[in-house]
């Protein structure tokens, strides 16, 4: 399908109105939005283009209940109500998600498996009961955000939760953290829709960041979230970050095969396999954090 552009109703849900405007002047010139974040001549369209995608993967996945899947960029993760940051313009995932609230929705997910935590999408949320927020992240790292304790607010409180992992971690690790926390809470919360923020930067490859993820390791994450989202509601994936173009292609590849259930993926862990450490310190982080929210994970 070809995108079509966010409106300013939609975005609006997401971002506040002299940002749009600020944003808006942008258009057909190059312009510096932060140390990182410069915009062509073209980039204000095509962030438009971004967000609404991201919508209508959304939309799609509701009314078809099937899974969507939105190629975009800008990436848009970073960006705040009202502050463009790291690459980013608009937060495409925060308006579809808002979208998706808009129709009527009372529970929606956003996972985000990007290696940088996503600090607009979760401050947008933040006190929102409505959209569960979740991130695996490497920490500590940029933004600087996404600890464990960074739970949400008022009544948003128990609705942010940060996987934060350390630098070096590899497949087992993040296989850790989704099966024993990630998976367990998105079944307890149900959401009606699933979206996420689908960066390919943990990936080995990619030169931005630390981890050791491989293709197969991101495979085996969106195959799990894209089953446990047909369990509740539907899903919709939007891209982030991913740098190496080779890993890039690799991953999502992989990732269409998982989501179609076609991809070879290795077996879970057997009971006498080794823990691995990265990902239990982070599981301990998370469950000091998250006692009060989530028991029992």
């Amino acid at each position: 399908m070809a995108p079509r552009a966010a409106t300013r109703a939609e975005l609006a849900r997401a971002h506040d109105p002299p940002y749009l405007d600020r944003l808006a002047a942008t258009a057909g010139q190059p312009a510096m939005l932060d140390a990182d974040t410069f915009t062509s001549a073209d980039s204000y369209d095509i962030a438009l283009l971004a967000a609404g995608a991201a919508v209508q993967a959304a939309c799609h996945a509701l009314d078809h209940r099937e899974p969507a899947f939105a190629l975009v960029r800008p990436p848009g993760h970073h960006a705040e109500r009202a502050r463009a940051m790291g690459f980013c313009l608009f937060n495409n995932v925060a308006v579809a998600a808002a979208a998706a609230v808009a129709r009527g929705l009372e529970r929606v997910a956003v996972v985000d498996i990007d290696v940088h935590h996503g600090n607009g999408t979760q401050s947008i949320f933040y006190e929102d009961p409505r959209v569960l927020y979740i991130s695996t992240h490497q920490y500590p790292f940029y933004p600087g955000t996404g600890a464990a304790d960074e739970a949400g607010a008022g009544d948003g409180a128990g609705f942010t939760f940060n996987v934060p992992l350390e630098a070096g971690a590899t497949d087992a690790d993040y296989d850790h953290v989704y099966r024993h926390a990630v998976v367990p809470v998105l079944d307890r919360f149900a959401p009606q829709l699933l979206l996420v923020s689908a960066g390919f930067d943990a990936h080995e490859r990619d030169p931005l960041a630390s981890m050791r993820m491989t293709t197969t390791g991101y495979a085996s994450i969106v195959r799990q979230l894209t089953v446990v989202a047909a369990r509740h509601g539907s899903s919709a994936f939007v891209t982030e970050g991913g740098y190496d173009l080779t890993a890039l292609a690799s991953c999502l590849e992989a990732s269409f095969a998982a989501i179609e259930g076609t991809a070879t993926l290795p077996e879970a862990g057997t009971e006498n396999a080794a823990i691995p450490a990265r990902g239990e310190r982070a599981l301990e982080a998370v469950r000091a954090a998250q006692a009060a929210f989530w028991r029992g994970i």
